[in-house]
């Protein structure tokens, strides 16, 4: 809870970019590039906020991962998101599999997304494992992945619709699709956000829940979301300029509450890429500007904000929030959380900054701007 609202996360990630599961440069390039993203849109002068490269970053540990999550962090529940990219690393970056075991630490506060690449061979039945075996409850599409020498999907190829319809008859409505930022060393254009209009179209029954608004291409998006009442627009990445430049992050709202308005608007925060925490205190305090809310005609109010962060993807998985927030109240999350309070701990924003996350980013060998 924050500020009394539930508070679902909705792009969490649970990956392993270790060197020992890393193949090649490519798989170097791409965590390396996250990084950069990490250091690049971090606070200034927030260095509590810098993650250890190496011990901390490349590869995510559950016990921390909940911790920060839920005990130090505020969020009530999380999805686990997933970029398998096969030919980058030996198990995949993430994977459905890991993400199912990873659930069962946490399953009523949990939600795991499944993968599928629709170019390998029966890519139809492993949905079905996914759901039925893994306990999969949405897919996450990555229309940029490499695979062999393509280098690149489209979400509105012909080939892929079976997968949307097995999503269908096993009762699976949510479908998370990346549409940002490129990441190293993956193609700008096969991330384009234009793919999702004629699935959206044709397939009213799907939510397609877009990953970082598809920025760059924001327009695209949101003209596009204005005909399509089931796309929906994930906040992950778009609220990181809320560290250095809020103004931007206001357009970006003004925009998305304009043509989409406040019930379709998703809270993520790509931890961790971030840590989850300076993203949600710094949404909750956010207002926006007197001269972009006369422009635009919209206000970002305390109600809207309730939306935003919890109760849109509460809704579209069928979470009832008082009965979510019962059952979870007694949790060993919940009970941690209230011995550090009492403990008088500080809390995560105020926390002395490790000695790891107070050395300059040099030091990692990582390069600290936005594109590694």
């Amino acid at each position: 809870m924050k500020d009394n609202m539930f508070v679902f996360d909705a792009h969490t990630g649970f990956w392993d970019a270790s060197p020992e599961n890393t193949k090649n440069k490519y798989g170097e390039a791409f965590v390396e590039t996250f990084y950069a993203f990490q250091t690049g849109f971090n606070p200034t002068g927030e260095p509590q906020w810098t993650m250890d490269y190496e011990k901390e970053f490349r590869k995510v540990d559950p016990d921390w991962y909940l911790d920060h999550m839920f005990v130090t962090g505020d969020s009530d529940m999380a999805i686990l998101s997933t970029q398998v990219l096969m030919d980058f690393y030996h198990t995949g970056f993430t994977h459905p599999d890991r993400n199912a075991e990873m659930v069962k630490r946490a399953p009523q506060r949990l939600i795991g997304l499944g993968a599928v690449d629709p170019r390998t061979p029966g890519a139809v039945e492993e949905i079905e494992r996914q759901v039925t075996d893994l306990g999969m409850r949405g897919f996450k599409w990555y229309t940029a992945e490499w695979r062999g020498e393509s280098r690149g999907w489209s979400a509105n190829d012909p080939a892929v619709f079976p997968l949307y319809e097995k999503c269908i008859e096993l009762g699976i409505t949510n479908m998370h699709f990346h549409k940002g930022p490129a990441v190293e060393p993956l193609a700008l254009e096969k991330f384009d956000v234009r793919d999702i209009d004629e699935p959206s179209t044709l397939y009213p029954e799907l939510n397609f829940i877009v990953d970082h608004c598809g920025l760059p291409r924001l327009d695209d998006f949101c003209w596009m979301s204005a005909r399509s009442p089931n796309i929906y627009g994930s906040l992950a990445v778009a609220n990181m300029f809320l560290g250095n430049r809020p103004r931007e992050f206001a357009k970006i709202m003004a925009n998305l509450l304009f043509w989409l308005g406040p019930d379709r608007i998703i809270w993520g925060t790509d931890f961790p890429i971030w840590y989850p925490h300076w993203l949600l205190d710094r949404f909750m305090a956010f207002e926006l500007p007197e001269d972009i809310k006369e422009e635009y005609g919209v206000d970002l109010t305390q109600e809207t904000k309730q939306k935003i962060v919890g109760e849109n993807i509460a809704r579209l998985y069928d979470i009832d929030i008082e009965a979510k927030l019962a059952e979870i109240e007694n949790d060993e999350f919940a009970q941690a959380k209230r011995q550090r309070k009492e403990s008088g701990a500080p809390s995560a924003s105020a926390a002395r900054p490790t000695e790891a996350a107070s050395a300059p980013a040099e030091e990692t060998g990582v390069t600290g701007g936005v594109s590694a």
